[in-house]
């Protein structure tokens, strides 16, 4: 006879008990990356939305501001680092590409031995996170989750190419996820286009940028015209769709935050959704530049800290970027 195998249960909703950021010191206004490209800070602003954006010092590593970020996440929940069960560390510019950092993390905030990985989803990294976490939670595989998305895109962006140099920035953003009598966190809806996976790549692989031996690290490209058109409408949909399954109407939401990509991108989702004029919009992007895994929390934490985010609202996230992979679900804000 077959021995029966125990499976384990977990809390029946969770929520979002915390937030936290860290800003890097460094302000890089519009003119500076003029003095690499052709531009202006008129076209600039015009194309992305963007005035300056926020670069790493060499003490700001991808450990040092995701560190910094959970902390602040962490005594806004009222959670000791010892009750974090496990740590997912969302980034794509952690430059080692084994063991992960999410274990230095874990150990540096003085969690137990929790368990910690990291994953690579890109700009949608942050909100893949804070699904896993949820479910772990559901589950019964930890009691509190701690999310981060990270990023140092400084360190793989090409500062000559007039496509991409004024975009990318640094930065981190954390939340910590725990039971809830109540949902806090709504079903995510998530998936990928790996047709469409060429879009937003490495300009080569490391073999390739190693056989060249220029000593050259590999940066990102973008195609930004397609990237742009199927960010503006297909990603409405997913919204619709995370509103739905939440069984949240618009005209009973807060707030939409969505990945800080662009500004035209964020204005053309709001349109397509015909969000109410009293839904508050993440507009973070504009001195903050786009942190990719990092750009949700970042954005969201702005608009608490400015007061248009209040503990118990409800608001949409949703991220999107390179592989094409994408992730939305409807929060309560902690």
């Amino acid at each position: 006879m077959t021995t029966p195998i125990q499976t384990s249960t977990g809390a029946a909703h969770t929520r979002i008990l915390g937030i936290g950021g860290y800003r890097p010191s460094r302000v890089v206004s519009n003119a500076e990356i003029c003095e690499q490209i052709d531009s202006s800070d008129e076209w600039i602003r015009t194309r992305s939305g963007i005035v300056e954006r926020r670069w790493a010092e060499d003490h700001e590593t991808v450990q040092a501001m995701s560190v910094g970020a959970a902390r602040d996440a962490l005594k806004h929940a009222g959670v000791a680092p010892e009750q974090i069960g496990c740590v997912i560390v969302a980034t794509v510019s952690h430059l080692l590409q084994t063991p992960a950092v999410a274990p230095l993390i874990a150990t540096e905030l003085g969690t137990t031995k929790a368990a910690a990985f990291d994953i690579s989803a890109a700009c949608a990294g942050f909100c893949h996170g804070v699904a896993l976490g949820s479910d772990l939670i559901r589950a019964g595989s930890a009691k509190y989750v701690l999310a981060i998305g990270v990023e140092r895109l400084s360190d793989i962006t090409d500062r000559t190419d007039r496509g991409t140099a004024f975009i990318f920035a640094d930065g981190a953003g954390a939340a910590v996820i725990g039971p809830s009598d109540e949902p806090g966190i709504g079903p995510v809806v998530w998936g990928s286009e790996g047709e469409q996976f060429d879009l937003i790549r490495q300009n080569e692989k490391w073999p390739q940028a190693i056989d060249a031996g220029d000593k050259v690290m590999p940066t990102l490209r973008m195609d930004g015209n397609p990237v742009f058109r199927w960010a503006s409408f297909e990603m409405a949909k997913i919204a619709r769709e995370a509103l739905d399954l939440a069984g949240v109407a618009l005209e009973d939401l807060d707030a939409f935050v969505p990945h800080q990509a662009n500004m035209r991108i964020t204005d053309a989702m709001a349109r397509a959704l015909r969000l109410p004029d009293n839904v508050k919009i993440a507009r973070d992007i504009a001195t903050q530049g786009n942190t990719s895994a990092a750009s949700v929390p970042l954005a969201m934490l702005r608009m608490y800290d400015e007061g248009t985010l209040k503990s118990g609202d409800t608001a949409l996230m949703i991220a999107f970027g390179a592989g094409l992979v994408y992730a939305a679900q409807v929060v309560t804000v902690p």
